[in-house]
């Protein structure tokens, strides 16, 4: 693979970041508080699930003694 100097490396970066679609700050603020709104589902989604084995295993455990 050749190697280029300097300056055709910064060209080069330069062209591929110009490349990038950026989000803009709208779909930015979107998507961190839908990451926070499903973050939070997950949390109470897992804690109802702990809620109920835990149920669960309290009444196995008293059943068996």
């Amino acid at each position: 693979m050749a190697k280029a100097n300097p300056f055709q490396f910064i060209q080069q970066v330069r062209a591929e970041v110009s490349k990038v679609v950026w989000p803009s700050r709208r779909e930015t603020m979107l998507t961190t508080a839908m990451v926070f709104v499903m973050a939070a589902f997950a949390a109470v989604f897992f804690f109802l699930v702990d809620q109920i084995i835990q149920f669960g295993l309290e009444l196995i455990l008293q059943m068996s003694s």
